[in-house]
C-alpha cells in the first residue's frame, strides 16, 4: 500500500526522499511524488504516474534542493491513478500533505470546504485534509495546534505528514490506524511509514502509537498522545539482524519468519479497520460498487495459498452467506468452467508471479466473471497489475521456501474480504463484524501466545524423529489447516504426510493407522469438538499415537499414546489462523531433527513461474 517518507535536515534531502520511496516499492503503488521547501523559500513539488524512477527522472531534469520535504507512493483508493491525484496535495502554495489510509467522511468535509471557497483539483480523500488544515490555520496559526484540531474531524484511518512554507523548520505527523515511524539522526530527523525506507540514513527509530501527533525538528522530536498530553516514546536501535535478508539470531529464515507473524499480521490490519468495521475502500476505488453486485465467489490458487482459499470458503459461506468455490489453479485453467452470474474471481499468491494462478486469472477475463481481486504479497507483481482490485498482505519478504507468514497474512486478508463483502451485501448478522474486528485487533497478541509454545513443540517433535508417515486430521475450517500442516511437514522434513477431514477416517484412512504412523489433530473448542473426540478414539483403538493441539478449555488430557498440547483459547472464526502456528513449529523442529535443508528443501522453488 501507500508509502510515506519525510525529512528535516541541514543537508539537501531530495535524494533521501527518493531513495526512501524506492525502498518502499515492494508495497505496491501507481504514482509517486514529493514536495520540498526549496532554498528559494517556497514549496515546490514533482509528481509522476508510474514508477519512482519516473519521479527521479523528473527531479533530475528540474532539481529540487532543500532541507525540508515529504514524499509519497500512492495506491489509488479515491480517484484514478493520475498526476492530479498523486500526492503530495497542496492548499494554496504554502501547505503540503501526504497521507496513507482512508478518510471515510471525506465527502461531507469536501462539501463543507467547497462552501468555504476551497477549490479541489483531485478526486482523493486526502485533499480534504490539507484544505481543512489550511482553514484552521486562519484562526489557529501554529501548525501543530492546527493539525491537532483537524484530526478531530477526520473519521477513518490515517498516517499523515504536513509541511508549511510559513513554518519551514517543522515536519508534523499524525497517526491513527496507519503506521508511522520517526528516524533519529544527528542534526536531522526523518519520518516514514516503514523503517525500511530510512535504513540508508539511520538505525535509530521511534514508533508512533495510535492517536499520536509528532513535531519533528532537526534536533528535537516532540510527541503528544491521543489525549493531547506530552508523551515519551522509546528510541529503538535497529540491528542488521532484523533485515529481511539476514537470519539474525535465528537458526533458519523459516523460524525467523514464523516468529515475525504477530508483527506482519498487525501490519496487514493497519489502516484497514475502524472501531467496528472493515474499510471497503482498502480493496480499491471500485470495491464498494463491485462488492455490492457479488453473488458468488470463485477462489483460485496453488499450494499453501490454495489452503488459505479453502479456509475462506468456510468464512464466506458461514459468515457472509455468499456461495464460494475453491479450485487449484492448474486444474481451473485447463477445464471448461461454467461461471455463475455475478461471480467475483479471487486469486491468491505470495509472489504474484505463480504461473498457473496468473494463467487462471488471464483465462478468467475471457469467461465473464464480474471482476477480479488479487490477494498478494508483492505489490509490483503481474497478478496485482492485471487484477481489478487488490489487497496486499504486507508480510514483507519471505525467504524460506516453505511459506509461513505469507499464509497467515493471506488468512487475515481473506477474513477482511469476508467481512467487507458481508457488510456491503447486508448478509452479516448484527454485531458480527464489530465482534470480529475487535478480535482481529487482539490477534497479534494471541499469535504471540501461540509462539510461546515453542519449547513444548520442540520436545514433541522428537516423536517424529524415526517416523516416515504422518496423518493430519481436522474438522470444518480446521481441515484446510490440517492440509497446510501436512504440506509443511512433507515440504521440509520429507516425511510423507496426508490430511483428511476427521469424519473421513472410517471411510478408508483408518486402514493406515498403526503405532508407526502418528496422527496429528487440531481441536479447537467448537461445536464439532465432541465428534472429533470420537474420531480420536477410533485412532487409539487401532494403536495409533495421537498428537493433539487442543483448545485449553477442550477437556482433552494426556494419556497412553495421546499427547495433548494446549493452545490458547480464541474465537472460533479466527481459530484457523492461530492453530497454523503450532503446526508450522512442529514441521520446523521435525525437519531440524531430520537434518534437512529447512530453508531450501530439495526439488522446490520459492516462486513457481513455470507449469
Amino acid at each position: 500500500m501507500c508509502g510515506i517518507v519525510g525529512a528535516v535536515a541541514e543537508r539537501n534531502i531530495t535524494t533521501i526522499l527518493i531513495e526512501g520511496l524506492k525502498r518502499l516499492e515492494y508495497r505496491g503503488y501507481d504514482s509517486a511524488g514529493l514536495a520540498v521547501y526549496t532554498q528559494q523559500g517556497q514549496l515546490e513539488r514533482r509528481r509522476r504516474i508510474g514508477k519512482v524512477s519516473e519521479l527521479e527522472t523528473a527531479v533530475t531534469a528540474e532539481p529540487l534542493v532543500g532541507n525540508l520535504g515529504i514524499a509519497h507512493t500512492r495506491w489509488a483508493t479515491h480517484g484514478a491513478p493520475t498526476e492530479h491525484n498523486a500526492h503530495p496535495h497542496f492548499s494554496g502554495q504554502d501547505l503540503a500533505v501526504v497521507h496513507n489510509g482512508i478518510i471515510e467522511n471525506h465527502e461531507s468535509l469536501r462539501e463543507d470546504l467547497k462552501g468555504l471557497g476551497y477549490a479541489f483539483t483531485s478526486q482523493t480523500d486526502t485533499e480534504v485534509i490539507v484544505h481543512l488544515i489550511n482553514h484552521i490555520l486562519k484562526t489557529v496559526p501554529d501548525l501543530g495546534d492546527a493539525l491537532k484540531a483537524a484530526v478531530k474531524q477526520l473519521h477513518g484511518a490515517y498516517g499523515l505528514a504536513v509541511i508549511s512554507a510559513a513554518q519551514p523548520d517543522r515536519l508534523l505527523a499524525a497517526r491513527s490506524g496507519s503506521p508511522l515511524v520517526i528516524g533519529l539522526g544527528h542534526g536531522e530527523n526523518f519520518l516514514a511509514s516503514d523503517q525500511l525506507a530510512l535504513r540508508q540514513v539511520t538505525d535509530r527509530f521511534m514508533y508512533l502509537e495510535e492517536g499520536d501527533i509528532a513535531e519533528i525538528l532537526r534536533d528535537q522530536v516532540t510527541i503528544w498522545d491521543q489525549d493531547g498530553q506530552l508523551a515519551q516514546r522509546e528510541a529503538v536501535q535497529y540491528h542488521e539482524g532484523a533485515e529481511a535478508a539476514d537470519k539474525g539470531t535465528y537458526r533458519h529464515f523459516m523460524l525467523k519468519e514464523i516468529h515475525e507473524q504477530p508483527a506482519v499480521v498487525q501490519r496487514t490490519l493497519e489502516g484497514r479497520l475502524t472501531n467496528d468495521h472493515v474499510m471497503v475502500q482498502a480493496f480499491g476505488p471500485q470495491a464498494a460498487e463491485l462488492f455490492a453486485k457479488v453473488r458468488n465467489v470463485q477462489i483460485v490458487a496453488c499450494g499453501t495459498s490454495y489452503h488459505a482459499g479453502m479456509v475462506a470458503r468456510y468464512w464466506l459461506e458461514s459468515l457472509a452467506g455468499i456461495p464460494c468455490q475453491v479450485e487449484v489453479a492448474s486444474e481451473f485453467r485447463y477445464r471448461k468452467v461454467v461461471v455463475q452470474p455475478d461471480t467475483l474471481f479471487v486469486s491468491i499468491s505470495q509472489s504474484g508471479e505463480t504461473a498457473d494462478t496468473l494463467a487462471a486469472l488471464r483465462n478468467a477475463k475471457e469467461l465473464g466473471f464480474l471482476g477480479s481481486l488479487a490477494i498478494c504479497n508483492v505489490g509490483i507483481s503481474s497478478l496485482v497489475r492485471e487484477s481489478d482490485l487488490t489487497l496486499l498482505t504486507l508480510a514483507g519478504p519471505e525467504i524460506g521456501v516453505a511459506s509461513t507468514k505469507a499464509f497467515t497474512t493471506q488468512l487475515v486478508s481473506l477474513m477482511l474480504l469476508t467481512l467487507a463483502l458481508g457488510r456491503v451485501r447486508g448478509t452479516l448478522e448484527a454485531g458480527v463484524e464489530a465482534e470480529l474486528v475487535e478480535e482481529l485487533r487482539r490477534l497479534p497478541s494471541r499469535l504471540g501466545e501461540a509462539l510461546a509454545m515453542d519449547s513444548t513443540i520442540e520436545k514433541t517433535a522428537e516423536l517424529f524423529a524415526d517416523k516416515h508417515h504422518t496423518l493430519f486430521l481436522g474438522r470444518g475450517a480446521q481441515f484446510p489447516v490440517a492440509m497446510e500442516g501436512a504440506l509443511k511437514l512433507k515440504e521440509i522434513s520429507y516425511i510423507h504426510a496426508e490430511a483428511y477431514p476427521a469424519g473421513e477416517l472410517k471411510h478408508g484412512p483408518l486402514a493406515l493407522v498403526d503405532s508407526d504412523m502418528p496422527v496429528v489433530t487440531v481441536a479447537p473448542n467448537n461445536e464439532l469438538l465432541e465428534k472429533l473426540k470420537s474420531n480420536l478414539q477410533e485412532v487409539r483403538a487401532r494403536g495409533g499415537e495421537l498428537v493433539v493441539f487442543a483448545d485449553e478449555h477442550a477437556g482433552l488430557t494426556n494419556g497412553e499414546g495421546t499427547h495433548v498440547i494446549k493452545v490458547p483459547h480464541i474465537i472460533d472464526a479466527l481459530a484457523p489462523i492461530l492453530y497454523t502456528i503450532p503446526l508450522q513449529l512442529l514441521s520446523y523442529y521435525v525437519a531440524v531433527l531430520k537434518g534437512t535443508d529447512v530453508d531450501q528443501p530439495r526439488n522446490l522453488a520459492k516462486s513457481v513461474t513455470v507449469e
